[in-house]
């Protein structure tokens, strides 16, 4: 149509990227600050963030040595009152509950144990004669402080690994050193530190599960099994625990209750992940205001270059996606800079302390992915304002 205006060519993503940073490089000490700014906001709500996890993770070590995921399963009685018995089976069954990761068991072995061939038979000194699965000790957190554990091997020989009070009563410190047990020598091959999480194995002669079948005549009965699984499924873990390992009578099996370290651990985190979220929204908040106070000074320095762009042609709308852009450019300088700052504050400080260095996915969305809604949101009024302004007001403005 004759004398129809032009329509304003529309801003490619490239064009818009130029000019929306063209305002950041023009006055890149401005602009510095203000990313710095930006930056010491988010890799606060990193540092606080990391910190606290990585305390968190050093606080679930700590207390997984506690056992907190550990349950312990042993026969009860008979609907007779007699004691029941374990199925040979039960470890194995134990096994296919899915969140359980480790099990393992001893049995009872109707036998003692002196220190030579002539000590009284009734001076056992109580200790307990203890049918043992190599996967015992990484199931109960313990430890040999001499010699070694029973692996596949020695489990099959006549070979014992003796509890820290048992190798006291018996003055059996030394691997090599032979004792009288079940009637017959046997080959001391390790002694355990104390075991806080089995106590019971402190004062108790362990033999190989085989070993004890071949020569003690043991009857292949688990007595005590021990489970460790996943903390967040411990109650459901106890609450099948008896129809697993003995689906005819599974009311003839105990199962300790989980520990109170548990429940506290629960209670912490539950407290930190409130903590977290409310520092990282108050992070969030600052880093946003940051940006907003930064694009409406800009927009009140650069409405000469507003009128000029306004009366060439360029539309509100381009003027508008301009500052817009300029936002989230900003936000997204000091979202990676804090982001950068936060984690090297967050390894520097768990490296002094011990800690484990976990930085949540929330604090990297936080500081480089939710920034830039923030600066959006936050360079949205700056934007509308520039966009309002008409080519006459901003050219005749002080």
């Amino acid at each position: 149509m004759a004398g129809a205006l032009p329509r304003p060519a529309r801003l490619g993503l490239a064009d818009t990227l130029r000019v929306g940073s063209a305002g950041l490089r023009s006055r890149p000490l401005r602009v510095g600050l203000a990313t710095l700014g930006i930056s010491l906001g988010i890799a606060a709500m990193v540092a606080v963030l990391g910190v606290s996890s990585s305390s968190r993770a050093d606080l679930d070590r700590r207390l997984d040595t506690l056992g907190t995921n550990l349950l312990i399963a042993a026969p009860g009685q008979t609907v007779l009152g007699e004691r029941a018995k374990l199925p040979t089976e039960s470890v194995q069954m134990a096994t296919r509950i899915a969140p359980v990761y480790s099990v393992s068991a001893t049995g009872r072995v109707n036998a003692s144990i002196y220190r030579n061939d002539h000590i009284d038979v009734g001076n056992t000194g109580a200790i307990a004669v203890l049918a043992a699965q190599p996967g015992l000790l990484d199931t109960v957190s313990g430890g040999v402080t001499e010699g070694r554990w029973l692996n596949r091997a020695t489990s099959t020989f006549p070979a014992v690994v003796l509890g820290a009070r048992a190798a006291e009563k018996l003055a059996a410190h030394l691997p090599g050193t032979r004792v009288w047990l079940g009637g017959q020598w046997f080959g001391v091959v390790g002694v355990l530190g104390p075991v806080p999480l089995a106590p019971e194995l402190d004062n108790a002669a362990l033999v190989g599960w085989s070993a004890a079948e071949t020569y003690l005549r043991f009857d292949a009965h688990p007595t005590t099994l021990y489970t460790r699984s996943a903390p967040s499924e411990v109650e459901a873990v106890r609450s099948v625990l008896p129809a697993t390992v003995n689906p005819q009578s599974p009311y003839e099996v105990r199962v300790s209750r989980p520990s109170d370290a548990l429940a506290a651990q629960r209670a912490t985190h539950r407290t930190l992940d409130r903590l977290l979220l409310g520092l990282g929204a108050v992070a969030l908040v600052v880093g946003g205001v940051g940006v907003a106070n930064t694009m409406v000074i800009s927009v009140l320095e650069r409405r000469g270059e507003i009128g000029l762009r306004r009366a060439l042609g360029a539309t509100r709308g381009q003027i508008r996606l301009q500052f817009l852009m300029e936002s989230l450019l900003l936000a997204g300088l000091g979202g990676v800079g804090g982001v950068i700052l936060g984690v090297l504050a967050t390894g520097g400080y768990a490296a002094t302390q011990h800690w484990p260095v976990v930085i949540p996915l929330v604090a990297w969305l936080g500081g480089v992915v939710v920034t830039l809604p923030v600066g959006m949101i936050a360079g949205l009024y700056p934007a509308i304002r520039a966009a309002r302004l008409t080519p006459v007001t901003a050219l005749t403005a002080p």
